[in-house]
């Protein structure tokens, strides 16, 4: 008897690994659905499943394909992927390896625009708060653009045919294919550093949205934003929108717009400068008329024509003042003097001094305390007597009190 051959988890999933990955459809097909239970991982790959009406299937894209999508996969989604079918021994689960992800009915490359517009305008890259103004009289203009396009020739031309003395730096850079942005950026950083130019011209003549999507880089409306020099962008045709429009400080819709919008023409200038000149003139001569006026009524003012009388009067008012206030002090004095004699008067007469000259004396106890009638001291006791000129002490030998006007004697 034959016995059965017993397999191990690992060989089955292995076998129907290889089985998977050697079929002629599962090896390398196109799957239609819809993004669901997205995520992504901080390696840099995307575990995602994808679904339609009658099922789903489980899907995972590596960081090195990952990062080639212009944008960033959404559940709800509608893709086209492509790639192959295969099993994560493991877990013993097939699942499928895309390779490239194309949306349905969108293009990539629009979802990716919008997607970076929402982002950067949410951070405020777009608001006008952060807009600078161009300035009006410009000497010299930085240009990055490809130095053998067509619209380094226009903004030349345009800029010396408006103002013939404006002058203009050429940096050249990438500004299609995969190094544009990159370039760009370190175009942009060069004219900050040189820090001669009052204003940066940024564009390119017009394309598909390919061959402007350098300009739809985040990193170059980063530089944009960071820029301490104005920006004025000009790419492409005037119905083409890029993201570097939307954050520069200004939108040109050509580059032969941008040197129009960057420079005046000189006769402008000239009459502006007349124009100034001649509100110069003006301003100068009314404040020398006013000057004029106000020194002759300076000169009119009679201190000025005869000082010395002004001062003579001034002298003679003073030792007026002098006298007036020496009688009105006089008077005070004297009324005081009369007020303080008269408080005098009263408080002698009030005085018990004056009361005791007339043959009046007062009588004290000896604890102090004054003797006002006769029941208040006892015989045999001694009193103090005061008089106007002295004291006595004297003994209580007999004692006289008055009731009702009749005599009490106590001897």
């Amino acid at each position: 008897m034959i016995e059965p051959k017993v397999f191990s988890v690992g060989q089955i999933n292995r076998y129907i690994k290889n089985l998977m990955e050697n079929d002629f459809i599962l090896s390398s097909l196109l799957v239609k659905g819809e993004i669901s239970n997205f995520k992504a991982h901080s390696g840099g790959h995307f575990y995602f499943s994808l679904k339609d009406a009658s099922g789903a299937i489980s899907c995972v894209m590596f960081r090195q394909e990952a990062c080639r999508l212009p944008f960033v996969p959404e559940n709800g989604m509608s893709v086209i992927l492509y790639g192959h079918i295969s099993l994560y021994e493991k877990t013993g689960q097939y699942q499928l390896y895309a390779e490239m992800m194309e949306p349905v009915g969108v293009g990539s490359l629009q979802i990716a625009f919008e997607q970076l517009k929402k982002k950067l305008e949410e951070e405020g890259l777009f608001d006008q708060d952060f807009k600078r103004e161009i300035p009006s009289h410009i000497e010299t203009i930085g240009v990055i653009t490809s130095p053998t396009g067509a619209a380094v020739r226009d903004i030349i031309q345009i800029a010396k045919r408006r103002d013939p003395r404006v002058k203009i730096a050429i940096f050249p850079a990438l500004v299609q294919g995969e190094k544009a942005a990159e370039d760009i950026v370190r175009a942009l950083k060069l004219v900050n550093e040189w820090g001669k130019a009052e204003v940066i011209i940024l564009g390119r003549g017009g394309g598909s949205m390919e061959d402007l999507w350098a300009f739809n880089e985040e990193k170059v409306a980063r530089a944009i934003f960071a820029s301490n020099i104005p920006v004025i962008s000009a790419v492409g045709h005037e119905t083409d929108f890029t993201i570097a429009d939307f954050v520069s400080d200004l939108r040109a819709p050509t580059p032969s717009a941008a040197a129009e919008l960057a420079t005046q023409p000189l006769m402008l200038k000239h009459e502006r400068i007349e124009q100034l000149e001649s509100r110069l003139w003006r301003n100068m001569k009314a404040i020398l008329d006013d000057s004029q006026r106000k020194l002759l009524y300076i000169k009119e003012r009679p201190i000025l024509k005869r000082p010395l009388e002004r001062i003579h009067n001034t002298q003679l008012l003073l030792e007026k003042f002098v006298v007036d206030m020496g009688k009105v002090m006089d008077q005070r004095l004297l009324r005081n003097s009369e007020r303080l004699g008269i408080a005098e008067a009263r408080l002698q007469a009030s005085s018990p001094l004056a009361l005791m000259k007339r043959g009046y004396i007062m009588a004290t106890k000896e604890n102090g305390s004054v003797v006002v009638s006769a029941k208040q001291v006892e015989l045999e006791e001694v009193i103090n007597l005061r008089f106007q000129d002295g004291t006595l002490n004297a003994k209580v030998l007999e004692k006289v009190v008055i009731t009702c006007g009749e005599e009490e004697v106590d001897v």
